[in-house]
């Protein structure tokens, strides 16, 4: 859920990103806006891309609401040319790049045993190639302006899930990929981090996973209380990408409300209760 009146919205000043560009990839939808919506409320010049045209126009149009400079650029993150081509216009359009969020992903749920060759490596491809490729095509930006990288991982990446073994593979990966980035960009005062969302309510990632009323049982075994918010990620993204974390780089921010303490058996038993035996 992207409120209306985000509860951090009064413990940033409303000025700290201005002047800033920001890059984020799957930026039409879902955390990933509500990421974008939240650096154009702080002054930010935001650009956004992804495959669909008419979620782009929209998100765009929400965040020109809000008084930002925003503009979308359409571009699937598997194909490279058309990142490097996105990234340059940005650049042109509002200067080099301060913060890039790699956000785009791709998910289902299906057996190990079923998973085709494709299915696997559309996800790995998405999440994983795809945030190569924006980070390969903001270097020289960041270079620059010595700014941030923040990676969207998934508990999938340090703890087991069932059905969930290409999404595993593609958010281990990213996170590798952000402390190598991390350890050899740093020369450059390009700092490189990721966030591992919980279960975020109102998004397409959550219904999926969390279908036939799992939600609910989530929710009650999360220590706080209640599955996440889009500003909730929004915030933690706004932090790292400020002067307040200048000297943090490397690192995966868990913001789940706990929830990953618990494990992933909740999720593996709800499955099995939908699978015929044997």
């Amino acid at each position: 859920m992207i409120e209306d009146d985000p509860r951090w919205a009064s413990l940033f000043s409303p000025d700290l990103f201005a002047g800033k560009t920001v890059f984020v990839t799957g930026g039409g939808s879902g955390i990933n806006f509500g990421i974008a919506r939240g650096f154009a409320g702080l002054g930010a010049n935001v650009a956004i891309c992804g495959r669909d045209r008419t979620k782009l126009d929209a998100a765009v149009a929400a965040l020109r609401a809000l008084g930002a400079q925003a503009a979308g650029f359409q571009a699937d993150v598997r194909d490279k040319e058309a990142v490097d081509v996105a990234l340059q216009s940005s650049g042109e359009q509002f200067g080099p790049v301060d913060v890039l969020v790699c956000g785009a992903a791709g998910n289902f749920i299906c057996p190990a045993e079923d998973l085709s060759s494709n299915g696997f490596r559309a996800v790995v491809d998405i999440d994983l190639v795809g945030s190569f490729h924006a980070a390969h095509a903001a270097f020289a930006q960041l270079k620059s302006t010595r700014g941030s990288i923040l990676f969207i991982s998934a508990g999938q990446a340090f703890q087991p899930f069932v059905h969930q073994v290409h999404v595993g593979a593609a958010k281990a990966g990213i996170d590798n990929m952000m402390r190598n980035l991390a350890y050899e960009w740093g020369r450059f005062g390009i700092r490189s981090n990721s966030i591992a969302p919980g279960f975020i309510a109102d998004t397409e990632g959550t219904r999926r996973m969390a279908a036939d009323g799992l939600a609910d049982r989530l929710r009650e075994a999360t220590p706080l209380g209640r599955l996440g918010s889009v500003d909730d990620i929004a915030a933690m993204a706004l932090f790292l990408a400020s002067p307040l974390a200048a000297y943090v780089t490397g690192g995966v921010f868990v913001v789940d409300g706990g929830h990953y303490l618990g494990g992933s058996g909740l999720f593996r038993s709800h499955i099995h209760q939908r699978e015929p035996a044997g």
